[in-house]
């Protein structure tokens, strides 16, 4: 088979979806896609069966048709910090708390008073809030302590993916990071975290799973998953790794560059040489996917906050967001603080939004840029917690995630940052990050991939006004 023959799968599970491509591995073309959606969730109690996601696997990949015939690798990247627990026979002692579910927050609060922030963020470059797996871990022992006998493996959404292509119980460094209970910097499970949670975490340790090296295969397919999903039988499975990973493999990101997501999340990371350390809990210190370091601040009202407000409004997404932009040189007074399902950074699990600022002369289309504005400003402030925590942020500025398909965000980053933004050609550049993956599990170089796939290029958004007067009304409003 050649180059051109050889194709790639790439598989992005998040928690609304599981979206598929298929890539020659010559080119990285996109030859096929495939899409199947997950359970809906509803924050603060965010759950999902995980047999839904391999369900919904099955599907999408069945949308590709005869061409998954030619698929020589693939790889899952996935949603971080879901918290899976299996039996012995692998099935799900109970659904996996998701992310964004924010009942954990009490059991984050404890784990940070009981061994102190510093030692966390020394440990895992981490400081628990309650997306984070160990305060999820900590509140099943707190709630339903009756399933933890029966718990033979815990892993993560991408880790449960691959045990069902592959049968081995495996992870990446990029993804397990963001647990709360692994080191990345020294390579290792911390134990006493585990304690600390209300296990024992000596014990414990035998239920994780095996970490892997950025380009080691976590084996070849299963016969049966080969017969489920109508793939070959010699296709090779790559470590899989967290969707904020993918990402930034999809995007062929170098030390300095930023990426700025807007999905249900909203999240700015960087690509950096060494681990950071942040006491505070504004900067998550994950790893990479490709054996650097990624550190990463994550808000948990992004694209959700600007649908909200066109259903206020009473406009389809769409004309939500041409609203927005026809106030953009006469902004007003209106500024909405948007944490509509609490938040995650800065670390207020149980707060509301506030809109603020509202006068008789405040219009419908300046009510649609405060809620576009309110996104981007808390990101734009997680991009300067990146900087202060040591990451080197003065490389290119990217925009992705489903956010980045409107106008009314593109033009208003790139002119609230004051500088040029690269939307991406590469539309899912979480599934694009997991096929580079797969690539390297076949012994590919990513920096030879990234360049042959021409990965990161895009359309150019320059800054059309000055901006930076709005950052400070969004500052102002956020301290009062």
């Amino acid at each position: 088979m050649t180059d051109g023959d050889r194709l790639l799968l790439g598989v992005d599970s998040s928690t609304q979806s599981t979206k598929v491509e298929l890539r020659r591995a010559d080119t990285g073309e996109v030859v096929a896609r495939g899409h199947a959606p997950h359970p809906p969730t509803s924050p603060p109690v965010s759950e999902q069966d995980p047999v839904a996601w391999w369900d919904a696997l099955r599907t999408a990949v069945g949308q590709l048709g005869d061409h998954r015939r030619k698929v020589v690798a693939m790889s899952v990247a996935a949603q971080q910090h879901g918290l899976v627990l299996l039996d012995e026979d692998g099935w799900p002692v109970r659904s996996a708390k998701l992310w964004n579910d924010s009942t954990s927050a009490p059991e984050a609060e404890a784990l940070v008073r009981r061994l102190g922030a510093e030692r966390w963020a020394d440990g895992t470059g981490t400081v628990p809030v309650a997306s984070i797996s160990i305060s999820k871990l900590a509140w099943v022992v707190a709630h339903e302590p009756e399933v933890l006998p029966r718990v033979a493996m815990m892993m993560l959404p991408h880790d449960y993916l691959t045990w069902c292509l592959t049968g081995r119980h495996v992870t990446d460094r990029g993804d397990a990071s963001g647990t709360g209970w692994y080191d990345a910097a020294a390579g290792r499970y911390d134990a006493e975290l585990l304690d600390a949670a209300g296990v024992d975490g000596a014990a414990w340790l035998d239920r994780l799973p095996g970490v892997l090296g950025p380009a080691e295969p976590a084996g070849t397919i299963t016969a049966e998953s080969a017969a489920a999903l109508g793939l070959p039988l010699d296709v090779v499975v790559g470590p899989g790794t967290g969707d904020n990973m993918g990402a930034a493999l999809g995007l062929g990101l170098a030390a300095g560059d930023v990426a700025i997501s807007l999905g249900t999340s909203g999240v700015a990371f960087a690509v950096s040489p060494t681990a950071t350390h942040d006491p505070s809990g504004a900067v998550a210190g994950f790893a990479s996917a490709s054996g650097e370091f990624l550190p990463l601040v994550c808000t948990l009202n992004a694209t959700k906050v600007t649908d909200t407000m066109s259903r206020w409004l009473g406009v389809e997404i769409g004309v939500g967001a041409s609203m927005a932009l026809s106030a953009a040189d006469d902004p007003g007074t209106a500024i909405l603080v948007p944490y509509l399902d609490g938040e995650r950074t800065p670390n207020l699990p149980d707060a509301t939004g506030t809109l603020c600022g509202l006068t008789n002369a405040t219009s419908r289309e300046q009510l649609a840029l405060a809620a576009h504005d309110g996104v981007l400003c808390g990101l734009l402030d997680g991009l300067d917690e990146l900087t202060a925590a040591g990451a080197s942020t003065d490389g290119r500025r990217f925009l992705v995630g489903g956010g980045a398909r409107s106008a009314a965000y593109r033009q208003r980053l790139a002119d609230l940052c004051g500088s040029r933004i690269v939307v991406p050609d590469a539309d899912e550049t979480v599934a694009a990050g997991a096929a580079v993956q797969a690539a390297m599990a076949t012994g590919d170089d990513r920096s030879d991939v990234a360049e042959r796939w021409m990965l990161g290029t895009g359309e150019t958004i320059e800054p059309r006004r000055d901006a930076g007067d709005r950052r400070q009304q969004y500052a102002d409003a956020r301290t009062r």
